[in-house]
């Protein structure tokens, strides 16, 4: 049990944590939430769970048959993945004052005849399309995922990431759709924002640190 469980825990509360961290993912939904229509704002939601889903499928086979062959490469992604959550965590943490951005361009974004389709797409179209996205997942794989992984935990993963994705950017849809709690966000935006961004170089440092214990 606890060769599902601890993993699975672990995955998912980094999981969290980068689903709740700024980006463009999060600046898409509340785009589509204020343009659009909530209905359209839960679409996209939606479609970021069906991104992690085809992130998470991705990295469960490619990882595992990378690692499998060339036991060097796990190493080398924690080291990668450490540096660049790190960097991406400071980042965070410095633009914490900087306004979100979620007006601009809002009708190009939605579009003319703007639908559920349509945001679905394009939520899951910003996910895969996504580069640091696919860092990240790399990342809290190779620090949580044992070298060889149990089938339950190969089918629960997938189903955990959707679970997680499509809550979170849901609730980002809900709140961000309406006036009063899009207006509590943008004013302690600083406050989230610096706390997301301590907590990736948190894990950034936990991936260095295991580096050096496995070298």
């Amino acid at each position: 049990m606890n060769d599902v469980t601890v993993p699975l825990l672990g995955i998912a509360g980094a999981m969290i944590v980068g689903a709740m961290s700024p980006g463009p993912s999060f600046v898409m939904v509340a785009r589509t939430a204020v343009s659009s229509s909530r209905g359209d704002g839960l679409a996209a939601a939606l479609g970021m769970g069906a991104g992690g889903v085809v992130f998470a499928i991705a990295a469960l086979v490619g990882l595992q048959a990378a690692f499998l062959a060339v036991p060097a490469l796990y190493l080398a992604v924690k080291l990668l993945g450490g540096a660049y959550l790190v960097y991406l965590g400071i980042r965070i943490w410095r633009g914490a004052r900087e306004p979100l951005s979620a007006a601009q361009d809002e009708r190009a974004a939605a579009g003319t005849g703007s639908n559920a389709q349509r945001a679905f797409l394009l939520g899951m179209g910003t996910q895969v399309s996504n580069p640091k996205t696919a860092v990240v997942y790399a990342s809290i794989f190779a620090a949580f995922l044992p070298r060889e992984v149990p089938l339950a935990l190969a089918l629960a993963v997938p189903a955990v990431i959707f679970c997680i994705e499509t809550g979170w950017y849901a609730v980002v849809a809900l709140a961000l759709s309406s006036a009063a709690p899009r207006s509590a966000y943008l004013r302690y935006k600083a406050w989230i924002d610096r706390a997301a961004g301590g907590v990736m170089v948190l894990l950034g440092l936990k991936l260095l640190s295991g580096v050096r214990s496995s070298s």
